[in-house]
């Protein structure tokens, strides 16, 4: 049986990212960019201030103090009219362009207008203060972005900033998602006797949303093999197909079978973990040759929610070129005693909460894979090794955030 970073590996060996697209700008929000983004001009594109108050000749300060015969007024879209000569001031707006003859803006709280002058006490200021010059955030033809960096708030800013108003990424999967399993029905029906509520399914499609994904729910399928069949063949359409339920060892655990009847190609099944042991993982071709990955997840909503965050959101990021595309573990200490004894590694929902000192974690309280309300007080979840062990409060775990 596959660890878990064996299963990743496998994972990360078999997909490739999908093709470049161009998008709008503001659709492009966690892509991944796919070019290089040059300047086309310096930025700043002129000499600015960084604060409301006067521009000034430096020379003309001295201990700090000066009075200066204020010559006109720039805000900001304006262009200055006028040289600063000695012994001459411009009031002057953040982000106004610096008039010739300036070198330096004093900020109006330093100041005291008096009628057409304007006297300055302040520590001795330099040549340059509360000043940026043209091109010092980048010259003309200087990289400013790379191709592969995820697209954040920030970076799209940047990007219209350089007048980008469409950009090249990497195009968002689309994630098929099927239930199975007779004991299901959609979640605005009362289950009656042995029934449950279809809970993966409004799960899973904001988990693909979270991950950059485009969910594409298919409802449930039961458990008949050519009922299931021919919703496998529809969700293999798709870049991925997300299946949860029947995939453990039951008698009517069909998931298997009827994906190779699909001509899915198995590339593992089972990964020594808990919960989630039963997953499976595969690749198949849609009906016009396409390739679809396919994740077959336990049907244990616990279970489906842990192996999305670790094998299914890294094939999405992989698709979508993300570095790194698998989970990365944040350190935090352990807020309290605790006590395992579990033959297999365990990723236990936890709340991770930050603080002065640090990630505290505390294992919430739960009661296996199927206890999906014991996890409402958790976001995300702790690392713990296959061996019986007594945890002590300040141990170290490492955690995965969901």
């Amino acid at each position: 049986m596959l660890s878990v970073n064996e299963a990743l590996e496998k994972i990360l060996a078999t997909i490739v990212p999908l093709e470049v697209i161009r998008v709008p700008l503001g659709e492009s929000l966690g892509m991944t960019l796919a070019e290089d983004i040059h300047s086309s001009i310096d930025l700043p594109s002129f000499d600015k201030a960084l604060m409301d108050g006067y521009a000034v000749k430096i020379d003309d300060i001295v201990n700090g103090s000066a009075t200066l015969r204020v010559i006109e007024v720039i805000t900001a879209g304006n262009i200055p009219t006028k040289t600063i000569a000695p012994g001459e001031a411009s009031q002057i707006m953040t982000g106004a362009p610096l008039p010739q003859g300036a070198d330096a803006v004093i900020k109006v709280e330093d100041t005291q207008r008096d009628g057409d002058n304007v006297v300055i006490k302040t520590t001795s200021p330099t040549s340059n203060t509360n000043i940026i010059r043209r091109g010092t955030s980048v010259r003309v033809g200087g990289r400013v972005l790379r191709s592969g960096m995820n697209l954040n708030c920030a970076r799209i800013g940047a990007l219209a900033e350089l007048g980008h108003d469409e950009v090249s990424v990497q195009r968002r999967p689309r994630v098929a998602i099927l239930a199975t399993g007779d004991e299901l029905v959609p979640i605005d029906q009362t289950p009656g006797p042995g029934q449950i509520r279809n809970s993966n399914e409004s799960m899973l499609a904001v988990q693909i949303q979270a991950a950059g994904g485009i969910p594409v729910p298919l409802g449930i399928a039961r458990d008949d093999r050519d009922i299931l069949k021919a919703a496998i063949v529809r969700g293999l359409e798709c870049d991925m197909l997300v299946l949860s339920g029947g995939v453990s060892a039951g008698t009517l655990d069909l998931v298997p079978s009827s994906l190779a009847d699909a001509g899915v190609r198995e590339v593992f099944h089972k990964v020594q973990m808990k919960p989630g042991k039963p997953i499976w993982f595969g690749t198949g071709r849609g009906p016009t040759g396409s390739v679809c990955h396919v994740f077959g997840l336990p049907g244990n909503p616990v279970s489906s929610l842990v192996c999305f965050e670790l094998f299914v959101r890294t094939a999405i990021r992989r698709l979508m070129a993300i570095d790194p595309a698998t989970p990365q573990a944040v350190v935090g200490q352990l807020e309290h005693d605790y006590s395992t004894r579990s033959d297999r590694p365990t990723y236990h929902p936890a709340q991770l909460n930050w603080t002065a000192d640090g990630l505290a974690v505390t294992l919430v309280p739960w009661h296996g894979s199927s206890d999906l309300c014991g996890t409402v007080a958790a976001n995300g979840m702790a690392y713990l090794p296959g061996e019986a062990r007594q945890y002590r409060v300040g141990d170290c775990l490492e955690t995965y955030a969901w």
